[in-house]
């Protein structure tokens, strides 16, 4: 009989310990998502974002909190960043990829001109940006991405110009 109770008392222990591993790996964390630029030739470049989302390896595509907006890139320099999200909720685990969905309102103001800048897939799927990133749960976690504006916008033969976002992960770091 004490076997039975012994057996009984250590399967509620075990079974108590596996439920408490799983509400540590399941849960949410918290991103805030900023945009920095380095200098580039042009007086502006201004781009529309109109969505940030993440893709949980598990869960799949999450929309954040966006502040939607038009940036101008060449003002987020010398520690200046434009926040995209602020404090978004997110499904803990691995994040595999960051996406920026743009708007029609991008343009690049050069010689005092304005002119808009084409940008074909980024309006309709996003701009993909690797992460690879394991967010733990209850933790609140700072995303900084470069735009590179200088290496983002292309000169077409005709005049116009298009926008081949060069974007890269600053820094991830948890606050």
């Amino acid at each position: 009989m004490k076997a039975i109770v012994r057996i009984a008392i250590g399967s509620v222990i075990i079974i108590t310990g596996l439920m408490g591993c799983k509400k540590e790996e399941g849960g949410t964390s918290r991103l805030t998502v900023k945009m920095i630029d380095a200098p580039g030739d042009f007086q502006q470049v201004n781009v529309e974002v109109l969505q940030v989302k993440v893709h949980h390896e598990v869960g799949g595509w999450v929309d954040l909190p966006t502040n939607a907006g038009v940036y101008d890139l060449l003002t987020l320099q010398h520690d200046v960043s434009a926040t995209l999200v602020n404090g978004g909720d997110l499904p803990a685990g691995k994040i595999n990829q960051l996406r920026l969905v743009l708007g029609e309102n991008n343009t690049v103001m050069v010689d005092s001109i304005i002119h808009p800048l084409a940008t074909p897939s980024a309006q309709m799927t996003g701009l993909k940006i690797n992460l690879n990133h394991t967010f733990s749960p209850n933790h609140l976690y700072q995303l900084v991405v470069d735009f590179e504006a200088g290496n983002s916008v292309v000169e077409q033969g005709n005049g116009s110009y298009s926008l081949k976002p060069v974007i890269k992960v600053e820094s991830i770091i948890p606050l």
